[in-house]
């Protein structure tokens, strides 16, 4: 069995989310754990703040404050590295008493990364008008054609055949193939 590397959610105490990511990551360094915890990462966002007199800041805010992401393959070793890091209360979906936690499924996940800026997401060169055909959903394998784009969110909008008429069905990028 080969084992893949999962993203998994820590709790800590709240506050803590930095420190408990230093100490992880200098646990990880020297007790020799970088082939099984591989990334810490603590989920913020920047937003604009309005201040009082008009003005705008910038700030960042925690998008889940009191936990920490950490992409590990878990092992008894790994697992025990990360439970007894200083501030770490326990894994989210781990009932304690010895049960090993559950990882985070992609599709929950990635949103969250993506919100995070830890994985990018391609610009998709795709025009308004153009054919597409859509790799996912009731409509799998179905082409359609393009009818607006919206880059910030990641979203399509492609117009496809339902009884006989053209029908809009919003689609994210990854659910579209542009070589059709």
């Amino acid at each position: 069995m080969t084992e893949d590397k999962k993203w998994y959610i820590v709790q800590t105490y709240s506050g803590q989310e930095n420190s408990v990511k230093i100490n992880l990551e200098r646990r990880i360094e020297t007790m020799q754990m970088e082939d099984k915890i591989f990334q810490v990462v603590i989920p913020e966002e920047t937003v604009l703040e309005k201040k009082a007199d008009g003005t705008t800041k910038e700030k960042i805010n925690k998008i889940y404050p009191g936990y920490v992401f950490v992409e590990m393959i878990v092992t008894d070793d790994s697992w025990f590295v990360v439970r007894n890091t200083p501030g770490v209360t326990g894994f989210l979906g781990s009932s304690g008493g010895g049960t090993k936690p559950i990882p985070l499924p992609p599709e929950e996940v990635n949103p969250i990364l993506k919100r995070a800026g830890v994985i990018q997401t391609p610009k998709l060169d795709v025009e308004v008008g153009q054919k597409v055909r859509v790799t996912a959903g009731p409509f799998m394998n179905q082409v359609g054609v393009v009818e607006a784009v919206d880059h910030e969110k990641q979203l399509i909008t492609v117009l496809v055949e339902m009884f006989g008429r053209e029908t809009p069905k919003q689609l994210t990028f990854d659910e579209i193939d542009t070589n059709v």
